[in-house]
């Protein structure tokens, strides 16, 4: 049975930094095409970042590019997502899920071939 699993959210200040992880069992993170997206209170999903299987390739919504940084941990079938620089506008459940990685865009889905995981929230805030 597969489960992504995130983790690593939480409350933090404007200009803080939170790292998500990803963790996978039942498939091997470094096969897939992983993202993460978010979705904030009243508003429509939107996909962050994410990273392409077998190639460094890798996409960011523009309001992150040069604060968040996607990497794997091939050893640990983690993915992670490091964000600095927070604001009140990154706010919102961000989710690990499956999908096609491209370099201007990442495509996912809530087909039954995608996987996501239960979401972690993040909330930033003084």
């Amino acid at each position: 049975q597969v489960h992504l699993m995130e983790s690593g959210g939480g409350l933090v200040q404007p200009g803080g930094s939170l790292r998500l992880s990803c963790a996978a069992s039942g498939l091997t993170l470094n096969l897939l095409n992983i993202g993460w997206v978010r979705q904030a209170p009243g508003k429509e999903r939107e996909a962050v970042s994410c990273i392409k299987s077998g190639d460094p390739t890798t996409y960011y919504l523009d309001s992150v590019k040069g604060r968040f940084t996607i990497s794997r941990d091939i050893a640990q079938n983690r993915v992670y997502l490091q964000m600095n620089s927070l604001n009140a506008d990154d706010t919102a459940v961000y989710y690990c899920v499956t999908g096609d990685c491209r370099r201007d865009q990442f495509y996912f889905s809530a087909s039954p071939f995608s996987y996501w995981g239960q979401g972690t929230p993040v909330t930033v805030s003084s």
